[in-house]
């Protein structure tokens, strides 16, 4: 008789396949009997009770979720309780319990290749759940970094909560020379949001790091402006394998065959 097969998924409010293939092709790799379902969903709360009454293991949790789904769970890992959003939720025996992974993979694909970020001038876009996330990272590496968001007062507050400093959206983004890295951290660029990027090209400076959370398309008009500027570009893709390697180990205990699920993130991306 074949093994019962776990469910794992994901929930946003558009649901997209390229998780689930990095997923899929872990547990081939592996021969795990779990299974991986991407759901679009309308309704967080209802979501989140037929997590507990389908027994399923696992849910990534994407925009526009990842602060809204707190107070529904029953326990938080001390790092996500620090952070304050959740992109993982763990099903342990009908316990509920937040995890927050973003910040490993953002800070992963940053430092691959050996770049170092402990003082590193850090300009970061955006100030929800993904910047939350990527601020705590960046605090814990030591980076100086400041929050600009197209709201003020949500880039200050963030910027509070992490010990960092905020700028206003419009002289951050005409000053990129004052910083050595910048990240995107909002869905600005993103297929189905806004084609556009959220800095000119001719602000960005050769050299510097350039980093854009958003993988749909891996190409975005970002990556593709700081690629022309001469800058080191870092795509969406780099963060959502890793931050699904550290989902993929809490999910089934077992550690990820990194080497498949980047051969699936190339495959699932045209990369």
């Amino acid at each position: 008789m074949a093994p019962p097969i776990t469910l794992c998924g994901s929930i946003s409010s558009l649901a997209g396949p390229v998780g689930r293939s990095l997923h899929e092709a872990g547990y081939r790799e592996l021969g795990l009997a779990f299974t991986y379902v991407p759901f679009e969903v309308r309704n967080l709360e209802g979501a989140i009770t037929g997590m507990r009454s389908l027994g399923i293991r696992g849910l990534g949790v994407s925009y526009p979720f990842k602060e809204q789904v707190v107070p529904l769970l029953d326990a938080l890992d001390p790092v996500a309780e620090r952070i304050g959003a959740v992109n993982t939720v763990v099903n342990e025996g009908g316990r509920l319990v937040g995890h927050n992974t973003d910040w490993i993979g953002a800070i992963r694909a940053l430092e691959e290749g050996g770049r170092a970020l402990q003082r590193a001038r850090v300009l970061l876009l955006g100030a929800g759940g993904a910047a939350r996330a990527i601020g705590f990272g960046l605090r814990e590496r030591g980076a100086k970094v400041t929050i600009a968001n197209r709201n003020a007062e949500k880039a200050a507050r963030l910027a509070a909560e992490t010990g960092a400093l905020s700028s206003t959206w419009n002289a951050a983004t005409s000053s990129l020379a004052a910083y050595e890295i910048v990240i995107n951290a909002t869905p600005l660029g993103q297929a189905d949001i806004a084609r556009e990027g959220p800095v000119a090209r001719s602000a960005i400076v050769p050299g510097q790091i350039v980093m854009d959370i958003v993988y749909k398309p891996i190409r975005t008009k970002l990556i593709e402006d700081a690629e022309t500027a001469g800058a080191i570009a870092v795509n969406g893709g780099r963060m959502l394998l890793f931050q699904a390697v550290a989902q993929f180990e809490l999910y089934t205990g077992q550690t990820a065959p990194l080497p498949a699920m980047e051969v699936a993130l190339a495959k699932a991306t045209g990369s």
